[in-house]
């Protein structure tokens, strides 16, 4: 019996180059998997489900050209450092969210934004204040302004003077500025602004001949027409060594080789 492969197992060729990773951080109950559903299917869930941690892979057709994102919901509670570390390792765009009406969740955001330029300064072998990392801050809850606990001016101070980090106050319940957020984001990180959920079109997998095996093994899609993209079905958290290999295939100078290990587990 032949057993079939998932996407997951990286059956596709799509070369390194359009591979990316978009990790969203931050504490319990701030709506990170709200964002992440949004993202996805354009839908809010009411009901809160804590976070262990997800994946979620989707793959694009832009200009003839197939690029797969992976995008990693993690859970507010971090009871696994190694794991965050590897988490910000891995990451390529980061997200990172807490609730206008938790001062907590902002002082949260505060500590992860500081490791994350930490993390990455030591992969790449750069200090923390010229570490290239891509992210924005969402102040999430918008739609409940008169519980705000966080100031607009406190928030400037978190991200003024870094161009590579943008601030949005949105709301995933009502759906508000949630695309801007994202086509921001990845212009940010120069990645395809096609990849926002507002600027391409979404298709089943049924009917997506993107991922028939012949198109993606030849790394292009003659699609001739708008770019669209698919959810993967099923798609698995990668192993921690397919993680560390991604980290070597993406990484700059810095680490290497076994040492690069010990900087993702230390």
């Amino acid at each position: 019996m032949i057993k079939k492969k998932s996407l997951a197992e990286n059956e596709f060729d799509i070369p390194a180059k359009n591979c990316y990773r978009m990790v969203i951080l931050g504490s319990t109950k701030v709506g990170k998997t709200a964002i992440v559903s949004r993202f996805l299917n354009g839908r809010f869930e009411e009901q809160y489900t804590p976070t262990i941690e997800d994946f979620h892979r989707k793959l694009y057709s832009i200009k003839g050209e197939v690029h797969q994102l992976d995008i990693l919901d993690t859970s507010g509670n971090h009871p696994f450092p190694a794991m965050r570390r590897l988490s910000i390792l891995t990451g390529d765009v980061f997200i990172l969210v807490f609730s206008l009406d938790n001062r907590e969740s902002f002082r949260e955001v505060q500590r992860l934004k500081k490791q994350i330029f930490e993390t990455k300064s030591c992969l790449k072998n750069k200090t923390k204040e010229s570490a290239d990392v891509p992210l924005v801050i969402c102040g999430n809850k918008g739609d409940r302004e008169f519980y705000r606990e966080v100031q607009r001016d406190e928030i400037e101070q978190l991200v003024t003077g870094d161009e590579q980090c943008a601030y949005f106050e949105i709301s995933a319940k009502r759906n508000d500025n949630v695309d801007t957020m994202f086509r921001t984001l990845f212009t940010l990180a120069k990645l395809p602004h096609e990849m926002s959920p507002d600027l391409h079109r979404k298709v089943s997998v049924q009917y997506c001949d993107m991922l028939h095996g012949k198109s993606l093994k030849n790394k292009k899609v003659n699609d001739g027409g708008d770019p669209y993209g698919v959810v993967a079905p099923f798609a698995r958290r990668p192993s921690v060594h397919s993680d560390l290999m991604y980290i070597k295939e993406k990484a700059i100078g810095g680490c290497q080789g076994k040492d690069k290990e010990r900087c993702v587990v230390s």
